[in-house]
């Protein structure tokens, strides 16, 4: 095929996103204001608990076999790469910029984690879908694996961006402020009631008195011993309470429903006994595939019509400076996808991959996509930057119109 017919073949799924996109963000418009907060929150829960885990596990149970799991051992290597690099040029991009320091786990997390389920679940069955794609003739078996890489994707990303990106926003921000254990003295908890109000308080001062001040002085003195004693409690529970956190943070993410319903398609596919009950046109519980399935159809266009609400919000004003959108632009468009091709080749030549060119093009495109929207819930969570989130969001879907045509383009060329 010619640079032009894989171009052409490259842009139809970019396409299709961007018009049912067009369409959640006008249902999140003033205008029509049917997906409102609520309703994409709403719609959110509905997708993350049902859709997905049903489109995961019937696309791993389906095709997924003994031989395949051990193929496809450098997935999870090839994830955490992207993680390591996209990770590390954020950091020399905050070291360059040196954007407000609230900000830079942000922008970091932005460089580092990538759309891996989502887009690909779109993306990658639609290649598969047009006529002459370098995947081969058999468009039901490529789409069916094509699914199963992106369900396998979906499960590893998400495992690396509840813990190595959570913990990073999580840790960027926290407040600064006195934390006591709850078994302590009220001396220490006055102490940090007395540090959280002195902001408030500085505006209002008075002068005092000179036997005030001596009386205050000597308070101080006394809170000081207490204090000191406070914060040498945090420092040995600290390190304590972080390790519980993040194990707690693990065991979530292990049992989240997407993550489950991979586990155990996984199983399906790898028992024959159970895969013959369940999977296949004579199977006896034929009907509980096709009820799985029928839920799973559903994903695609739910996702692409949440992105597309979410997106509006990027509207708003925002203080970052336009070099740091522009920064992470390049930094997820220009340079990883260029480090994906150099590694995926380079995995390939001294023979860790398999000889399956769609393998092999889920790997390089898992270095070219936006990044997880997974980071705007954090930040919701946390409370802090949701504006920038939004903003960085709209920016980077935007070119991701452009990167990924051009990207994917580029990709199977060099594959077929």
């Amino acid at each position: 095929m010619g640079f032009l017919a894989l171009l052409l073949v490259a842009s139809m799924p970019v396409v299709q996103v961007l018009l049912i996109g067009v369409v959640g963000a006008f249902l999140a418009s003033g205008y029509s204001k049917i997906l409102t907060s609520s309703a994409l929150s709403d719609m959110n829960k509905i997708v993350f608990t049902v859709f997905t885990p049903s489109l995961m596990f019937v696309s791993l149970a389906k095709t997924v076999t003994l031989s395949d799991v051990i193929s496809w051992w450098f997935m999870p290597i090839n994830i955490g790469i992207t993680f390591m690099a996209g990770g590390t040029l954020g950091w020399i991009a905050c070291k360059i910029l040196k954007p407000p320091q609230h900000f830079r786990g942000m922008i970091i997390a932005f460089c580092s984690a990538g759309n891996l389920g989502n887009l690909l679940l779109i993306v990658v069955p639609a290649v598969c879908d047009e006529d002459g794609n370098p995947f081969g003739k058999d468009s039901s078996r490529c789409r069916s694996l094509g699914l199963s890489y992106s369900s396998l994707s979906m499960a590893l990303g998400g495992l690396y961006i509840w813990t190595h990106t959570y913990s990073l926003m999580k840790k960027r921000h926290q407040p600064d402020s006195i934390q006591c254990p709850a078994d302590s003295d009220e001396e220490c908890q006055a102490q940090k009631v007395k540090a959280n109000g002195e902001a408030a308080d500085a505006d209002e001062e008075t002068p005092l008195p000179l036997s005030a001040k001596i009386d205050e002085q000597n308070e101080e003195k006394q809170m000081e011993a207490p204090l000191l004693t406070c914060k040498g409690e945090v420092a040995k529970k600290g390190s304590w309470t972080n390790l519980k956190e993040t194990i707690h943070h693990v065991v979530e993410e292990l049992t989240a429903p997407a993550t489950l319903s991979a586990i155990l398609g996984f199983v399906v596919g790898l028992v024959p006994w159970l895969k013959s009950l369940v999977i296949g046109d004579n199977a006896p519980l034929k009907v509980i595939q096709d009820s799985i399935q029928l839920m799973g159809n559903g994903t695609i266009p739910c996702v692409t019509l949440i992105l597309g609400g979410n997106l509006t919000k990027g509207l708003r004003k925002s203080e970052l400076k336009r070099t740091v959108i522009i920064t992470i632009v390049c930094i997820r468009y220009v340079i990883l996808p260029l480090v994906g091709i150099a590694v995926v080749r380079a995995a390939h030549g001294v023979g860790f991959l398999p000889h399956d060119p769609l393998y092999r093009y889920v790997l390089m495109m898992q270095f070219a996509l936006p990044p997880a929207m997974t980071i705007g819930t954090m930040a919701q969570l946390f409370d802090v930057a949701q504006e920038e989130c939004s903003v960085i969001f709209l920016w980077t879907y935007l070119v991701a119109s452009i990167a990924l045509t051009t990207w994917s383009t580029v990709f199977m060329s060099i594959l077929s």
